[in-house]
């Protein structure tokens, strides 16, 4: 009787053992985490001051609205001046920007042309042809090929070289592109 009770016991403590080792692994968190629950909380803290800031001001700005009442309405308004237009996101931003660099730096490419220049028109024709070839930053047979049946689509000069009006068009396309 007394080994049962031994025997009980132990599976009884083996059992807490064995679930409280558990709970540590399971709840342990890393440095990281740890890190950015505290930096969260700290956001939601400032977040929750900011809006009982703004809902103090609003509060404020309505007591001085009404004492100033009629003097408000009575005071003549200019126009306010039209909002100026939103710059424009596009989706291929990054590649306009740098084809855009190119057309400002005068920049012409053709066969055995290299560097990242030739790399931003190989990527342009990535997204143009829908395809996946290796961007090498070399301006070989199949990049002028590639080059040449753009500018057919496009109604330009089929020379296969890339200069500005050739840019030009390849940031017109990507533009039109949702």
């Amino acid at each position: 009787m007394e080994k049962l009770k031994f025997l009980l016991f132990s599976i009884l403590t083996l059992s807490l053992m064995g679930f409280a080792g558990y709970w540590a692994v399971v709840t342990l968190q890393s440095g990281t985490e740890h890190v950015a629950d505290q930096k969260i909380k700290q956001l939601e803290k400032e977040n929750k001051d900011l809006k009982s800031e703004i809902e103090k001001y609003k509060n404020e700005l309505s007591v001085f609205q009404s004492k100033l009442g009629e003097s408000i309405n009575s005071v003549k308004k200019e126009p306010e001046p039209e909002p100026k237009p939103e710059a424009v996101i596009y989706k291929y931003q990054d590649i306009i920007t740098e084809l855009q660099k190119l057309i400002n730096d005068n920049v012409s490419l053709k066969q055995k042309s290299s560097g990242s220049s030739v790399g931003i028109v190989q990527k342009f024709l990535n997204i143009y042809n829908n395809t996946s070839n290796k961007v090498d930053n070399d301006y070989g047979a199949s990049t002028e090929k590639a080059v040449m049946a753009f500018q057919r689509k496009e109604g330009l000069n089929a020379d296969g070289e890339a200069g500005p009006n050739t840019f030009k068009k390849m940031i017109d396309w990507l533009k039109k592109q949702k």
